[in-house]
């Protein structure tokens, strides 16, 4: 047994100390971005220079960070491991939320202002299409073969489906008021739309594109307006979805099979965005009038801790260290 200990401790040591993931948390009236190591939790740096940042996320390798500046009317882009900003792209104006194409080559970004989704090649920095789609687009997903990406349209009230090769809008399916978000489960046959004021997720079948339910919630004590669907995240299995239900301070768990309600898990304040952990073992919410972050630990859907970022934060995306 002492033999098999001492191989094992020489082989940790010649492997080197195991690195922590990097969470990057976008504060919208911070004007920056905080970075924080998931092992510690502490904030190892904060990333400044930019103007109301919002939507934020990661190249699938995770060594590039992208943030909807809205304010600058661009894209940042910044190296994950060093910090250092690199070339911005163009977004059109007023970008607010994007979605990465799961090959890593496009940008399609919300432009508010304007009712268009603008398509970016990230290595060219060239828009290569700018879609019109319905009033106030805000909410993006993509589907996970990436032939689809849906934008989510507030005044409109409407899921646009776009294919990702013509740039057409192929379907588009009337939800409830104000579509905050749109998220596939991870075998591409529902798709999730949550409805800022109309308080509900609805849960599209990709086959049809028919709503098959509209799934609504209640939490003792706390106001149905106050329940108010925004960021929304499935787990890599597709068992459950995680829906930030805004002013109600809470998280609603639902599992996927069933399309029910299972647990209200209460966070911070004002719970806007969500982001898993590389590994998917926690999952991270962005809490913007107590300016601080949640971590909930996926298999026991318990909440361990709240930890202070930046002014208001509003999205969060966390990648693997090198």
């Amino acid at each position: 047994m002492k033999l098999i200990a001492a191989m094992a401790s020489s082989v940790a040591l010649l492997a080197g100390p195991a690195f922590a993931d990097k969470i990057f948390v976008s504060n919208e009236k911070g004007n920056s971005v905080t970075v924080l190591d998931s092992d510690s939790l502490e904030v190892i740096h904060t990333i400044t220079g930019m103007q109301r940042p919002r939507g934020i996320t990661a190249s699938p390798d995770g060594k590039v960070i992208y943030v909807c500046a809205s304010d600058d009317n661009l894209v940042r882009v910044y190296d994950a491991a060093t910090y250092e900003e690199l070339p911005s792209l163009p977004s059109g104006p007023d970008p607010e939320l994007f979605v990465m194409h799961p090959d890593g080559k496009k940008l399609f970004i919300a432009n508010e202002d304007d009712n268009i989704v603008t398509v970016v090649d990230v290595e060219t920095r060239q828009v290569l299409a700018e879609v019109p789609v319905g009033v106030e687009p805000e909410g993006m997903g993509v589907s996970p073969d990436g032939r689809i990406v849906v934008n989510t349209s507030e005044t409109t009230n409407m899921a646009h489906l776009i294919d990702t090769e013509s740039y057409e809008i192929v379907a588009n399916v009337l939800v409830d008021s104000r579509p905050r978000f749109a998220e596939y489960t991870p075998d591409g046959k529902i798709l999730f739309v949550t409805a800022e004021i109309g308080g509900t997720v609805a849960a599209i079948d990709t086959a049809t594109n028919e709503i098959t339910k509209t799934i609504t919630f209640e939490v003792p004590g706390v106001l149905p307006e106050a329940l108010q669907p925004v960021g929304l995240r499935v787990t890599a299995d597709g068992s459950k979805a995680y829906v930030a239900l805004g002013p109600a301070n809470r998280v609603a768990v639902l599992d996927v099979a069933s399309l029910e309600v299972t647990d209200y898990l209460l966070v911070g304040q004002r719970v806007w965005q969500l982001g898993f952990s590389p590994d998917g073992q926690f999952l991270y919410t962005t809490n913007g009038n107590s300016n601080d972050i949640s971590v909930i630990d996926v298999a026991s859907d318990e909440v361990t801790v709240s930890v202070q970022v930046g002014e208001q934060p509003w999205g969060v995306v966390a990648v693997k260290s090198d």
